[in-house]
């Protein structure tokens, strides 16, 4: 299971991933932003970031998963789940 310092340093890396896709400062995005209305986040984009945490923490995310990532509140949601 994946918690507490282990979980803190896979947060931040996904922010950064999400940042340098967004190219939004790091310091700017909040757990709950929604990527498409507060980050413009485009639908190439979105799929770069779930390509990117599915190749960095090599797991699969399901299709019908995707759909609900809409920030990185959901992302952690989903990254929990799967690591465990």
């Amino acid at each position: 299971m994946c918690q507490g310092n282990d979980f803190q340093a896979i947060k931040k890396e996904v922010r950064r991933m999400v940042a340098e896709i967004a190219e939004t400062p790091e310091e700017d995005i909040k757990e709950d932003d929604d990527f498409v209305e507060d980050l413009g986040v485009d639908s190439m984009m979105a799929l770069e970031i779930v390509a990117g945490i599915e190749k960095k923490f090599k797991i699969r995310i399901p299709e019908e998963k995707i759909m609900s990532i809409q920030s990185l509140k959901s992302v952690f949601e989903v990254l929990q789940e799967k690591l465990k």
